[in-house]
């Protein structure tokens, strides 16, 4: 058994304008990272070109519409202030959402025991109808359908610690049973959800906003008290990890102050509970992360931690 890692090149060809935090250089400094031999033991897929089937799980028809006709055939087309697309985009969602397809029935096959998905853009800003926040697609909210759907699983994890809260996210996942949502974040913080009251139509979700110059030893308090013992009481099938490393002290868009060993912590605890519930199975996917030095080095430890517990 081994880690999977899900990539294509067509993911740098979502580009935003000169100056955008999004930038393709923070795919280019997580491959030259991987690149290290200590990576060779990677099981490296290309990320496939998701069918709208899977789009459809989490948002209707008139959205994927909508972003169609919005894309550029040059240049740059804003949606909102945010959020771009150039003429690659929408190729590069299509693999983020499938590369996220791909991993679930990787993990679920037994294939591999877990696996990391270095795609953009991110995707858990955006909502049912509404692409925001840098995101189009709402990436590991359509892998946690996937796995209801068509895999028949019936309690999937879903952990999120990107430094904005996940609100594309909770939006499809709002009135879905079958999934444990959990998202820690500063707040307040774009894009201005994610109170503790927000819980979901079933109870089902738990929003913990940490306020700015929050360090890793209260993260680690919050995860290891609160959030773990929540989840492993239920025992999932599956986790999914919304993997933004944002909340770095070095991060420019943000005012947390975790540092990389911190996001080595949180993998391993939940490499370690997903080992207790579902056979290690996790699939963990990129969302933010704006300083490049931090994003590199941060994710790469995540990885190194998905190995070791892989292996």
């Amino acid at each position: 058994m081994t880690t999977a890692l899900f990539y294509h090149d067509d993911c740098l060809d979502h580009v935003n304008p000169p100056g955008h935090p999004e930038q393709v250089a923070r795919l280019d400094r997580i491959r030259e990272a991987l690149a290290n031999p200590d990576y060779a033991p990677l099981d490296r897929r290309e990320a496939p070109i998701c069918d709208d089937a899977s789009i459809l799980l989490a948002h209707p028809q008139s959205h994927i519409s909508a972003l169609e006709q919005a894309a550029p055939e040059q240049g740059f087309s804003q949606i909102d202030p945010d959020t771009g697309m150039s003429l690659g985009s929408l190729i590069a969602a299509r693999r983020a959402v499938g590369a996220n397809v791909a991993a679930v029935d990787a993990v679920l096959s037994g294939d591999v025991t877990n696996a990391f998905v270095a795609c953009r853009p991110p995707g858990h800003h955006a909502e049912k109808t509404r692409a925001m926040g840098f995101c189009l697609f709402s990436n590991v909210a359509i892998a946690a359908l996937h796995a209801i759907r068509n895999h028949g699983l019936s309690r999937v994890a879903v952990l999120d610690f990107d430094v904005h809260h996940g609100n594309g996210t909770q939006d499809v996942l709002w009135d879905v049973p079958e999934v444990r949502f959990v998202s820690s974040h500063q707040m307040p913080l774009y894009p201005g959800t994610g109170a503790p009251q927000e819980r979901g139509a079933h109870g089902q979700i738990m929003n913990a906003p940490l306020g700015p110059g929050t360090g890793g030893e209260d993260m680690r308090l919050l995860w290891g008290n609160r959030v773990i013992p929540w989840i492993e009481d239920w025992e999932p099938e599956l986790i999914l990890v919304s993997a933004g490393f944002d909340a770095h002290r070095d991060d420019p868009l943000a005012n947390l102050n975790w540092t990389t060993e911190d996001f080595g912590w949180l993998t391993d605890k939940l490499c370690a509970l997903a080992t207790r519930c579902c056979k290690g199975r996790v699939v963990s996917t990129l969302e933010g992360g704006y300083d490049l030095d931090a994003l590199a080095e941060s994710a790469s430890l995540h990885v190194k931690t998905l190995m070791e517990h892989g292996a």
